[in-house]
């Protein structure tokens, strides 16, 4: 708690109360969808003339929504309109304020006096913006029943490789959010985390590609935000969701709410148990003296994971400019996994010298809870903000590995003295506090300042007691004292930030700073080890726009970011599953810096967008998976700080819409990778051309079905020793509205074709290994929704002071 006190103490310095600028009366507020709560970009502002309706002045919105000009004293009718909406009108009287703040305004869409087939028309999943990408998954039809790792390799731009590891446009190292915050779910790869997410419980999902100064400047690939559902209607209602997949895939989930004048009430559970197979394949080669030079493996695993996720919380308005916002979170896991590893040695003619049989079994139990606080201020009606949040996250789980291993010589004859049994006790913990505070105030028209503080603090600990019994203890378990072990890391981030915005006519800029200060300790209980580290950062970032015209806009930027070792890169612990393929951490690895630069351009056409993106990246320092392989014929990978890492590349996203029947996104990236490890003891470098091409099309079959078609290509992707070879897939849903369109009836097939096989190749000194991974993706799922409580919206007309989770800077 010392850093927090320390952070909380510093806090109450930064924000002074700077004079505004300009005497003109300034107008101001937000365009949304009254329907989905979506921004409207290039909706029109105007002031009319009581008298004859004439324009006396006007605007329009940006991309985020926003309006803001000037008038002069007198009596107008307020108009806001856009294509496909009914226009908003309102009597208003400008006096000596200086600043009149409408809030959002919601427009009807005008489809609600069209016909029943205009009214199911199609609603785009993509939204651009400056800074990022948004993504409306709620209504995603080919990923129902799936878990949030599922959905994500729906979406453009973003890959999951064999391990569940996330990289978006080629590159990894991506921070995983969820609703603006990092999680603390425990897990050794990303996939852990989000597989205890199901699909429906998530809203949106945000790809931030060259985050500013505002974000924390971890992640050098970017940041994923997952906005988890949570409603704001007035009175009781809910969701129930219900869905069923084969071999054994089953899912539920409840959200509930209810909503008062000044607080509203908010509560989801979901649960899940799924049974999924893997297959793998490997062959490996080496030149060494006292080895077979082939190693064949194949494997087969099966488990059944079982989660139960609740989530609840208010949000209190106090005052008609201030919002208190409280969330509590747990959830709570079960999985069983059994797996059959053969492993081959092979001769140079092609026969057996022998054959070890491993059966492997897997009992893991965890928990994870997290809580906290969030408070939103309008300040004033200027636009003056202040928000702060605390959270706190504890994560507990125990994992029972158990083997026993046969061996057969080149007759399949059993050697009952090279027959072992392992029992391998792991245990992993964690803690995590965040707590920050933000500012916004606008200086004058066009001109903004934001800053703020944030304060990290999480401590993780690892430890395993593992066993053995041979033949040389009677077949005893003993304790092996040099695998056995503990480690333990803290990590404390203090950071600071301030942003200055600017318009002058067309041209926009933004120019950031963002300062961290980083302490880390490590702690290896069996060697008495202690690493230290402690280091502070500057990462500047600049945003640049210019407007030519109506949805026709250039944008340039630049960031620099870092990426920190985490918990599972840096503990020295011998993860045995496979005692001929051993992994271990590396606890004196450094953080690896990335300098990234983007051009983007995008143009809007009445039914096509075009948003184009140039990017390069530079990195030092890169931490690197590496492999090697002793004389036992052993493989031990770990991780390394190498040399440099860059890529650049080019995206193209196009969006059509159809008649009012379809709409697609069609996503291509092509980019080249250069990686080198020249500082390795035998050096090591690797390029590469690669390509990624993904499509979602929506289709409205009237009086029928909604189709959704999703398929993505991904090209080879460069690693130091190797490369991830290409891979490909196909879904395919389809969903009808029932009991008065309160309810939906889904039915969705997952890698059609069966063809998402992850294949790697790797190469070093002595040795070369293919693998193929093969998880079960072909999955075909049915799903049911109900909403109750005929969901009426809370505030009709205009919110003039909104707040919640998605409206929050992070």
């Amino acid at each position: 708690m010392r850093s927090l006190y320390l952070f909380l103490f510093i806090s109450g310095f930064l924000f002074i109360n700077y004079p505004s600028f300009g005497q003109s009366t300034i107008l101001k507020g937000k365009v949304h969808d009254e329907q989905s709560g979506k921004a409207l970009e290039f909706a029109n502002i105007a002031l009319l003339n009581p008298g004859d309706s004439t324009v006396v002045t006007g605007g329009m919105t940006d991309l985020n929504g926003h309006f803001e000009f000037e008038a002069s004293s007198g009596e107008y009718i307020f108009r806001a309109g856009f294509i496909g909406y009914k226009s908003y009108h309102e009597s208003i009287s400008i006096g000596d304020k200086k600043n009149l703040n409408f809030g959002v305004i919601k427009l009807e869409s005008e489809a609600s006096d069209l016909d029943e087939v205009l009214v199911e028309g199609v609603t785009s999943m993509f939204e651009s913006d400056i800074d990022k990408r948004r993504y409306n998954v709620e209504n995603s039809i080919v990923a129902e029943g799936a878990t949030a790792s599922e959905l994500l390799e729906t979406l453009p731009s973003i890959q999951v490789d064999e391990e569940g590891s996330i990289s978006m446009r080629g590159s990894g190292n991506v921070l995983i959010y969820i609703n603006g915050r990092p999680s603390n779910l425990s897990g050794e790869n990303t996939e852990d985390i989000l597989s205890q997410f199901p699909a429906n419980s998530i809203k949106e999902v945000e790809l931030i590609t060259n985050p500013s100064s505002r974000y924390d400047a971890a992640g050098v690939g970017g940041i994923i935000n997952i906005i988890l559902k949570k409603n704001s209607f007035q009175g009781l209602n809910g969701q129930v969701n219900a869905s069923v997949g084969n071999r054994d895939k089953y899912a539920g989930g409840l959200i509930l709410n209810y909503g008062a004048e000044k607080i509203n009430f908010f509560t989801t559970y979901n649960y899940q148990n799924r049974r999924r197979f893997r297959k793998s394949d490997g062959k490996r080669y080496n030149d060494l003296l006292n080895a077979s030079p082939l190693l064949d493996q194949d494997a087969y695993n099966e488990e059944v994971e079982k989660s139960h996720l609740v989530r609840g919380g208010f949000d209190w308005n106090m005052t008609p400019t201030q919002v208190l916002g409280f969330y509590a979170q747990g959830n709570i896991n079960e999985e069983v996994e059994d797996e059959t590893l053969n492993q081959r040695s092979v001769n140079s003619a092609g026969g057996l010298d022998s054959l070890s049989v491993r059966a492997a079994m897997e009992d893991e139990e965890g928990d994870n809870y997290e809580t906290g606080l969030t408070y939103n201020w309008e300040i004033d009606t200027v636009g003056q903000k202040l928000y702060a949040s605390f959270s706190y996250a504890q994560d507990s789980r125990s994992q029972v590995d158990t083997y026993e291993q046969s061996y057969y010589d080149e007759t399949m004859q059993e050697v009952p003295n090279k027959w072992i049994k392992q029992l391998n006790d792991r245990t992993r913990a964690s803690e995590l506090y965040i707590a920050q505070i933000d500012y916004e105030k606008p200086l004058g028209k066009s001109s903004k300042i934001e800053a703020g503080l944030k304060g990290t603090f999480g401590t993780w600990d690892r430890g395993q007691e593992f066993f053995q019994g041979d033949i040389n203890t009677d077949f005893e378990l003993v304790r092996n004292d040099t695998v056995s072990d503990e480690f333990t890391f803290n990590e404390d981030v203090y950071a600071a930030y301030f942003i200055y915005r600017n318009k002058l006519g067309d041209f926009g800029y933004q120019l950031g700073i963002r300062g961290e200060a980083t302490r880390t300790l490590g702690v290896q209980e069996r060697k008495d080890l202690e690493v230290m580290n402690d280091y502070f950062n500057l990462f500047p970032s600049i945003y640049l726009s210019y407007t030519f015209q109506e949805e026709e806009e250039f944008t340039a930027n630049f960031s620099r970011r870092i990426s920190r070792p985490g918990i599972w890169h840096l503990a020295p612990l011998y993860y045995v599953s496979d005692l001929l393929n051993v992994r271990t951490g590396n606890p004196y690895l450094n953080p690896e810096y990335t300098n990234s630069y983007e051009f983007g351009y995008m143009k809007g056409w009445e039914r096509w967008l075009l948003n184009a993106t140039i990017y390069h990246r530079y990195s030092t320092d890169i931490i690197s998976r590496i492999t090697r392989i002793n004389e036992d014929n052993i493989t031990i990978q770990t991780r390394e700080n190498i040399n440099d890492r860059s890529s650049t590349g080019l995206e193209l996203i196009n969006q059509f819409q159809f008649g009012n029947w379809v709409d697609a996104i069609f996503t291509g990236n092509l980019f080249y990778s250069t990686i080198s490890g020249d500082n390795l003891e035998n050096g090591a470098n690797n390029s590469n051309f690669s390509w990624t091409i993904s499509l979602l099309s929506n289709i409205i079959i009237p009086k029928v079905a909604n189709v959704q078609i999703q398929g993505n290509y991904r090209g080879p992707i460069v690693l130091l020793q190797g490369e991830l070879l290409p891979y490909w897939g196909m879904n395919i849903g389809f969903r009808r509205d029932v009991l008065k369109k309160k309810g939906t009836i889904s039915l969705n097939f997952s890698d059609i074709f069966n063809t998402r096989v992850f294949k790697i190749k790797t190469s070093g000194p002595s040795f070369s290994q293919d693998r193929v991974y093969n998880r079960e993706t072909r999955i075909v799922t049915l799903s049911l929704n109900y909403k109750f409580g005929g969901f009426k919206e809370k505030r009709n007309g205009r919110d003039r002071h909104g707040g919640g989770d998605e409206d929050s800077e992070f």
